[in-house]
């Protein structure tokens, strides 16, 4: 049985969400490997400049999200868009950037793509993606609270497992799309592929 490392992305300026997976060459199963939230955060300094503080935080997503792929094969995202202002078309921007930029092939994904592979429905709320997520991956290192003795999985909407639980969905969608499917029989046959 040969297996590949996949990565799914759910970027956005403040919390990039990267989610990577073992996938089955042969059974197309999942086995999430790793959760990682890149956090940036608006500079409270004045003095320093607009398009000063973006470059900053595009280069800390790069950084972030750059290592987190380290042995991926390919990588699945949606493209944001539908940016009603200028911090959300600089946000936009600077993820475009950084899916342009990565150090692995990628492939989009719709957000219609993700929500119909996960919930199976293209009208599928945060709150059904995480709990998707959840009941379907239970061993996924998810983020942890601790309340009343108890570690209990954040799924709060607004919680970090919002954006790990879309990027994992948005793997199962890449895994579905047509180029995926057509290029399954290549990495089948790549020596590349590890032994599970």
């Amino acid at each position: 049985m040969s297996k590949i490392l996949i990565a799914g992305l759910d970027g956005s300026l403040r919390n990039f969400g990267v989610a990577t997976a073992w996938l089955d060459l042969e059974t197309l199963k999942l086995d999430i490997h790793r959760l990682t939230i890149i956090k940036t955060e608006l500079s409270k300094d004045k003095k320093v400049r607009s398009s000063s503080d973006y470059l900053r935080r595009s280069l800390e997503i790069k950084n972030g999200v750059h290592p987190a792929l380290k042995g991926v094969t390919t990588a699945f995202y949606e493209v944001p868009s539908g940016g009603q202002d200028y911090k959300s078309v600089m946000g936009f921007g600077i993820v475009i950037g950084t899916y342009a930029g990565l150090p692995v092939p990628g492939c989009e994904v719709s957000p219609y793509e993700t929500k119909l592979a996960a919930v199976g429905t293209k009208t599928a709320s945060k709150e059904e993606m995480i709990a998707w997520a959840f009941e379907k991956y239970p061993n996924a290192p998810w983020r942890l609270y601790e309340k009343g003795g108890k570690s209990w999985k954040k799924g709060d909407p607004h919680s970090d497992n919002e954006h790990v639980a879309d990027a994992v969905a948005i793997m199962e969608a890449g895994i579905k799309t047509p180029s995926f499917l057509q290029t399954l029989a290549i990495l089948r046959s790549l020596p590349v592929a590890q032994a599970a």
